[in-house]
Parts: C-alpha cells; sequence; structure tokens
C-alpha cells in the first residue's frame, strides 16, 4: 500500500540501508506530514462491530469519545503513515504548518531581487521588440516550469520530495541526479547569499553618503567594514530555527523588493532622460561578437526568473492529505505571486531601458543608473529610501537562500549521529555559512563578473531539467501534445544553457576580466 513519506538525499534515505524506526507519541498523529494513500480512497470503510458498541456503556463515555474521535482521525488521514524523525529535525521540514500566503511570501521573497534591476541591459542588446518579446516567453516558460516542479513534488508511489536534488535523483539516478543539479542548486543557493553580501555591504556604503553626505565629520568605513556590517545582520536574522519561522521575514522582503522596484523605475521616467540617451544596439567588432551579445542578454533574462532551486522547499513546509494535497495552495500562492513580479519586472525593464537606453551598458544595474544621473535632481529621501529598500531585501533574500544550505549541514549531522542538532550547533553552523559568505565576498570580489557564465551553467535547473523530470516520472504518451512540449522546451533549455555559457565565456575573453583577490570596491 502507498504511503507518504518524505525523503532527502544522503545515506540515510538509500535503498537498502537500515532504517532507524522511532515510535511517535501521541501527539504526532496529528503532525501534518501524515497523509492518506491514494489507494484507500477506494477502499471499503470497515463496520463497526456490535461487540463493540454494547462496552460503550455510560460509564465508558470519555473512551467512547476518545476511539470515536480516533476513527474519525484514521478515516480523514487513512492510515498510520510512516514518520521520518529526520525530517522533524531539519529546518526545511520542521515545521508544516505553511499555507498559500506563506507560500506567496516565500516565492516573492526569492523571486524578485537585485537580479530584476539588470533587465533593462538585455534591453540594450535585443531592442524594443525582441527584448518584451523575449522578456515575455521568459516567463511564460519558467511558469509552466514552476507548475511542473509542483505537481512533482507528490509522486505517484507516495513520496513527498521535500527538495530539488531529491527530485532530481528520483529521475536521473542517485549519480547522475547529483552530477547534474548539485552544483547548481549550491551555486544559486550559496553563490547568492555570496552575491548580496557584496550587493548589500556596497548598497549600505551608497546609503550612508547620501544621509551623511560629504560635509558629514563620522569616518566614513570602507567597503569590506560594511561587508561585515552587513553579513552580522544577516547572521543574526539566520538564528530564527526553519523555514516557516522566516515567512514575516519573507513578507518584509517582499514588500521592499515591490517597493524599490516602483520607485527606481517611476523616479527615473519622471526625471526625464540625461543627454546622449540611444536605444540603437552596440556597434560589434566583429561578426561573431554580434550573436554573442544576444546570448548574453537572454541568460540576463533568464537569471532573473531563479528561485525555482526552492520551490520543492516551500512547498514542503505545508500540510499534505489526499484530500487536501499541498500543490493546491503552493500552486495559489504561486499564481499570486508571479502576478505581482508580472507588475514589477515588465515596467522596470521596459521604463529602465527608456530612461537611459545604452548607458546602461557603462552602468550595469539600473541604481547605479539612477544615482550616477540623478542624484543632484532628485531628492536625498528619494535616493536614500530606494538605497535602504535594497538593504532589506538583500537581508531578507539572504534567509531564504541560505536556509537550504543549513538544511544539507544539519543533515549531515542528524544522519551520522541519529539525533537532532542541539541549538549551539544549530548556531555554530550558521555564524560559520556567514563568515565562509563574507570571506567568499572578500577574497573574490570579481565573483559578479562571472555571473553570466555560472547562470548559463545553472539554467537548466529552471527551464530544462522540470521537463525533462515531468517525461521521466509521469512517463506521458508518446507524441502527446505533453509529451512533445516537455521534450522540445528540455532540449531547447539544455541548447540555450550552452549558448548563454558560451557567450559568457566569450565576453569574458574578449572583455578581459580584473582578477582582484582581496580588493573588494
Amino acid at each position: 500500500m502507498g504511503e507518504l513519506v518524505d525523503v532527502h538525499s544522503g545515506p540515510a534515505t538509500r535503498p537498502g540501508l537500515e532504517t532507524l524506526v522511532i515510535s511517535a507519541p501521541p501527539l504526532q498523529l496529528n503532525c501534518p506530514s501524515m497523509t492518506r494513500s491514494p489507494l484507500l480512497d477506494s477502499a471499503p470503510k470497515t463496520p463497526k462491530s456490535p461487540f463493540v458498541t454494547r462496552l460503550m456503556t455510560p460509564v465508558a463515555s470519555p473512551m467512547k469519545k476518545a476511539i470515536a474521535s480516533m476513527q474519525g482521525y484514521l478515516e480523514e488521514v487513512g492510515q498510520f503513515t510512516k514518520l521520518d524523525p529526520q525530517e522533524a529535525w531539519l529546518p526545511i521540514t520542521e515545521s508544516r504548518n505553511g499555507n498559500a500566503y506563506y507560500s506567496a511570501f516565500h516565492t516573492l521573497s526569492s523571486g524578485i531581487g537585485f537580479q530584476a534591476l539588470v533587465l533593462p541591459l538585455a534591453f540594450t542588446t535585443l531592442g524594443w521588440v525582441w527584448g518584451v518579446i523575449c522578456l515575455s516567453l521568459a516567463f511564460i516558460w519558467q511558469l509552466y516550469t514552476l507548475w511542473l516542479l509542483i505537481q512533482l513534488h507528490e509522486s505517484e508511489s507516495g513520496m513527498r520530495y521535500s527538495r530539488y536534488l531529491r527530485l532530481s535523483m528520483a529521475a536521473f539516478g542517485e549519480t547522475l541526479g547529483k552530477l547534474l543539479a548539485l552544483f547548481p542548486i549550491m551555486y544559486l543557493s550559496g553563490g547568492t547569499c555570496v552575491t548580496l553580501i557584496m550587493i548589500g555591504g556596497g548598497t549600505m556604503k551608497i546609503f550612508f553618503q547620501i544621509v551623511c553626505g560629504n560635509t558629514c565629520s563620522v569616518k566614513h568605513l570602507s567597503v569590506v567594514e560594511w561587508y561585515v556590517v552587513f553579513t552580522c545582520l544577516a547572521i543574526l536574522l539566520a538564528q530564527l530555527p526553519n523555514l516557516n519561522s522566516i515567512a514575516g521575514v519573507s513578507l518584509v522582503g517582499a514588500i521592499t523588493a515591490i517597493s524599490y522596484c516602483s520607485l527606481i523605475w517611476i523616479v527615473s521616467i519622471t526625471q526625464g532622460r540625461p543627454e546622449g540617451v540611444s536605444y540603437d544596439p552596440p556597434a560589434a567588432n566583429s561578426e561573431v561578437a554580434r550573436p554573442f551579445g544576444i546570448f548574453n542578454a537572454l541568460g540576463i533574462i533568464a537569471f532573473a526568473f531563479r528561485g525555482h532551486n526552492l520551490v520543492l522547499e516551500i512547498q514542503a513546509t505545508m500540510p499534505s492529505s489526499g484530500k487536501h494535497p499541498s500543490r493546491i495552495p503552493m500552486w495559489r500562492g504561486v499564481k499570486l505571486a508571479y502576478l505581482i513580479v508580472a507588475t514589477c519586472l515588465f515596467p522596470l525593464a521596459i521604463a529602465g531601458f527608456w530612461a537611459y537606453g545604452n548607458l546602461m551598458s557603462e552602468n550595469g544595474w539600473i541604481l547605479s543608473a539612477l544615482y550616477n544621473y540623478h542624484k543632484l535632481d532628485t531628492s536625498k529621501l528619494l535616493l536614500g529610501l530606494a538605497s535602504l529598500l535594497v538593504v532589506i531585501n538583500s537581508l531578507s533574500s539572504f534567509q531564504i537562500y541560505a536556509m537550504p544550505v543549513f538544511d544539507n549541514l544539519e543533515f549531515r549531522y542528524t544522519s551520522k549521529w541519529r539525533r537532532p542538532c542541539p541549538r549551539w550547533l544549530r548556531t555554530g553552523i550558521r555564524v560559520f555559512f556567514g563568515c565562509l559568505a563574507f570571506f567568499i565576498a572578500v577574497a573574490l570580489p570579481f565573483l559578479p563578473s562571472l555571473a553570466g557564465l555560472i547562470g548559463g551553467i545553472a539554467l537548466p535547473i529552471t527551464l530544462a531539467y522540470p521537463c525533462l523530470m515531468w517525461l521521466i516520472i509521469k512517463k506521458p504518451q508518446i507524441f502527446s501534445p505533453s509529451w512533445c512540449l516537455n521534450w522540445a522546451l528540455g532540449v531547447l533549455g539544455m541548447v540555450l544553457s550552452v549558448l548563454v555559457t558560451t557567450g559568457a565565456i566569450w565576453g569574458i575573453v574578449t572583455k578581459g576580466i580584473q582578477l582582484r583577490f582581496f580588493k573588494p570596491q
């Protein structure tokens, strides 16, 4: 009989190994991870025994109520499911009281961020028409693959794949699944946290300069010192125990992201265009440079829609049963979130390109362009507010992207010692990760220059793997619409990943890269 259990990658969950069996206390019967087997939907109910009925005398009424309550519960749940005690010890699956609102908060916090501020740069190469077309197609494509992941979270065999890596291993095999997904997932988690330290710390410096001004007598901190301030704040927030506990932090992150995206493009339009703005594509140095520039622009658009490596983890925080599967509230929250994402990204990309045109190539991201061209004719209050919102959003996004790393590190401990991490160890793990991310941010300040290269490698996580995993796991009929669509998108996603990676390598070779170790600017 099918049973719904949570699974995790690693030795503790591989078939054939001895499984630790722990009897659940009575209170765990209400654990949301217990779900009904789909095979029980058609199973006949056991009739009540007349003998049991005669035993229910008024003296035994409390016992009668307890048994009746338990009988109703078993009819709802369907059976006693296996409880994996290790899942209750890990940050992602420790709490199972998530809902559609929580999924919307987390999805917004991970779906809108600093990568949106680079979107106008893609338009400088693609132009107005192709820029809008490519952005629209990428939005629809990634929303479809998001739906695929939500459906694949609960398999027909009764397993819940609470981590992207585990789903990849189930689809492609243990060895190939790790090879394909492990590095991109770790980069999208750890690498994003490193980038957030750079952006958050650098924006803190800009905010201080705006507020304090040139006449301020307070000593200005260096970039590294601002990195330290940001990292300390991020580590402090990281002490929240699990993914559900940071729902409020994700809500703050979502509100700040929506606010600064709207504020930046509105101020850019109202202040007018600087002199020398042009919308003509940059002149190519060679016949090869033009297509590679297009590939790089497509990579910028694809990288703007990240966060797919967190979808299964967010859904894992929800209760699930045969009558109320987690995919329903999860998809409801995602639809709300991406409706808001569209209202942020499209105006930001279009208005940013209108305001700065090819000047975006000199600034990289729209906030830098706003500060460089309008710092004298724009209120310091607005510039300072935009910078402050970016800092708060970076702090919030750090939490949700770091949670899979915390979960993986704690999994190693719980697999070896068969007990949950003590509080002091959990704190130490999070402090260690924060310090490691800070060290990488200081040691490799040129890391954002490699974002296009690594982003191309991580692109299949969003656009290709979900389609291929759907084909392998769901096995749609050959040449059916679903079969043709997923094969086309899966192959196209892999080809696009190769092209974006090649374009990024070409850009590094032709433009060069400044390898400034331990010299952040």
